[in-house]
């Protein structure tokens, strides 16, 4: 492993910290409104924000700022805390939850997250599932590269399955690595870590028995479509794959090959509708797939990959796309 710049967690302050701007851009309730505000009308708020489930929403917010779970609420005729109102007006305005409570889970485990990475989707469990079913053995994965690691929540939720498994995750915003750092560290998987700043592989030198990654993968010019909550407040890094969303992939896949270790695998995450553009475009690059794994509402979701068993000429090796 070459020396590439190492993000220190302790120059980022707090693992779910918001960045100077985005503490700016919050917008605060005003003096007459934190005097009144009661849960029913925070979720009467939501609701004409657009918000779904505002009740349920209004809940999980007021239970954040009392500091008590949701459950705890029932029954219970509770005043909105002082704090609310600035909570309720953050989600009003389509601030993701996850950014507001600061935390996400992510195969049964807890992640913090901060406006610096992508926040955790299920759809991403996917990936996990793959690598399990292609190492029914454990023991036999121990190095794993999560290249665009962003929390860290595929690189530790593998280490969780993976028990003998070392794992460096890279990710090319440093505030993101020292995230992900953060959540090792309280995981009580800090000791099995390493997490870079880096431009995907470049700074590495190593072979790797699994290496995954959920690159940058929607199209450019959809982004502005998107749902606010995505387009507004999650980082264009994370989310732009340049003019027909593949440009992430055209960096990776040609190193690949080099970074797999015998009979190691790569598995990537894709977005609705890419598969077949992705598959060919891997193909292409001399890489064997493996497996198209769905995610739970039935869209291909991961792609499984290996180097190639021979050399053979470049092509789409029985993928049509």
């Amino acid at each position: 492993m070459r020396p590439p710049a190492v993000a220190d967690p302790e120059l980022h302050g707090d693992c779910a910290g918001p960045t100077a701007e985005s503490r700016q851009a919050r917008p605060r309730a005003a003096p007459e409104e934190r005097a009144s505000l009661t849960p029913a009308a925070a979720t009467e708020r939501l609701r004409d924000a657009g918000i779904e489930e505002p009740e349920r929403e209004a809940r999980l917010l007021l239970a954040h700022a009392l500091g008590c779970e949701v459950d705890s609420l029932i029954g219970r005729d509770v005043r909105a805390p002082a704090e609310f109102p600035a909570l309720l007006a953050r989600r009003a305005a389509h601030e993701p939850m996850a950014l507001i409570l600061g935390r996400r889970e992510f195969w049964s485990l807890s992640f913090a997250v901060s406006p610096a990475t992508l926040i955790p989707r299920p759809e991403s469990e996917t990936l996990v599932e793959s690598a399990l079913a292609r190492f029914p053995e454990r023991a036999r994965v121990r190095r794993i590269l999560d290249l665009g690691t962003g929390t860290g929540c595929l690189l530790l939720a593998l280490l969780s399955e993976f028990p003998e498994a070392f794992g460096v995750g890279i990710d090319r915003v440093a505030a993101a690595a020292a995230l992900a750092a953060c959540n090792a560290r309280a995981l009580g998987l800090a000791s099995r870590t390493a997490f870079l700043a880096g431009d995907w592989a470049a700074a590495v030198a190593s072979r790797f028995d699994l290496v995954v990654s959920n690159p940058p993968y929607v199209e450019r010019a959809v982004i502005p479509r998107l749902m606010p909550e995505v387009a507004r407040f999650e980082p264009a890094s994370a989310l732009d794959g340049g003019a027909d969303g593949l440009d992430a992939y055209r960096k990776i896949f040609p190193d690949l090959a080099p970074l797999l270790a015998p009979g190691g695998i790569a598995i990537l995450e894709i977005g609705a509708g890419a598969a077949s553009a992705v598959l060919r475009l891997a193909c292409q690059t001399g890489l064997d797939v493996r497996e198209l794994r769905a995610d739970l509402s039935g869209i291909p979701r991961a792609v499984a990959l290996t180097a190639p068993a021979t050399k053979k000429p470049f092509g789409r090796r029985g993928w049509d796309g």
